[in-house]
């Protein structure tokens, strides 16, 4: 398995199918989404099995995190691994709904 550099991992929002998308060694992480009352509401990311602990998903949560503030919008950590990141980041506690 081919050694992911995360600089090299373009992180995007996908806002056709509510998800953010990371793309590396082609295949593809979702942190899934949906928008309502002014909330973003985090609902399931996945990871590949061979792109799994490479810290793929922490840039992907990361990155929404930063569109959530930017655009003014509150955060709603239904999905576990998006709850267990803001535990780890207090720096994003003041998003959480």
């Amino acid at each position: 398995m081919k050694k992911l550099n995360l600089d090299d991992v373009v992180v995007t929002n996908n806002e056709a199918r509510h998800q953010f998308e990371a793309e590396a060694n082609g295949s593809v992480a979702v942190s899934k989404y949906m928008l309502a009352g002014g909330r973003v509401i985090f609902t399931h990311t996945e990871v590949p099995p061979e792109l799994e602990g490479q810290g793929i998903a922490g840039k992907l949560i990361r990155t929404a995190l930063e569109h959530a503030r930017t655009e003014g919008l509150a955060v709603w950590p239904v999905c576990p691994f998006v709850r267990s990141y803001l535990e780890r980041h207090p720096e994003y506690q003041d998003l959480v709904s």
